[in-house]
């Protein structure tokens, strides 16, 4: 099954399974995306909307997904960014925006999703939009360190496969330098399971 699949016959209760994370974890750490950020922003894989109420007030945000189902939430949710017609399928691979289009971009547990060949080139093509010295932020899980988590998350791989396509072992920032970006920080946001990883285009000429 692939992951445009799984999210369209998720989507209906999508936020129903992630509501208690989202109230015991993620609400505190979104506002750590769009930290220092301001202008034209990109929210790479937007899901159902989650990030909305947190964009920066004059930030000029688009939203890219490749579930209808979930951008339909989305439309719902951010009706600002659905009135301006700022919500597109998009395939964050193959972005369809010029070069250096926004100031920022940001994903949040979008490429814990993607699979290993998929993570380099997303990354890539985020660099393409984002103008150079634009910040792109992520926040993705890991695989923990600690003993009992690590087993934990063994036993929850298999139910996060199948219905969100995720792994705790993407190793998204050891992509960054191929994809000819530069990391600028990591660090874990919630205990040694969640990762917050902020990159930088370069300029040109610059590595």
């Amino acid at each position: 099954m692939s992951n445009v699949q799984r999210y369209q016959r998720i989507a209906p209760v999508y936020d129903l399974l992630d509501s208690p994370f989202e109230r015991r974890r993620y609400r505190a750490l979104r506002p750590l995306l769009f930290r220092g950020m301001g202008g034209r922003l990109l929210d790479a894989g937007v899901g159902t909307g989650r990030n909305c109420e947190f964009y920066p007030p004059a930030a000029v945000v688009s939203g890219i997904d490749t579930s209808p189902a979930m951008l339909a939430r989305a439309h719902d949710r951010c009706p600002i960014l659905a009135a301006d017609g700022r919500l597109y399928q998009m395939d964050v691979t193959a972005l369809e925006f010029a070069n250096g289009s926004f100031d920022a971009a940001v994903a949040s547990f979008l490429f814990c999703v993607l699979p290993d060949p998929q993570q380099v080139p997303a990354l890539r093509e985020l660099g393409r939009v984002v103008k150079p010295g634009g910040l792109i932020r992520l926040l993705e899980y890991v695989r923990p360190q600690g003993t009992l988590r690590r087993i934990v998350s063994y036993i929850w791989q298999p139910w996060i496969k199948w219905a969100y396509g995720a792994s705790f072992d993407r190793h998204t920032e050891k992509h960054v330098p191929a994809a000819g970006l530069e990391l600028l920080e990591s660090r874990y946001v919630v205990d040694d399971l969640l990762k917050l990883l902020t990159v930088c285009v370069p300029y040109r000429g610059a590595v």
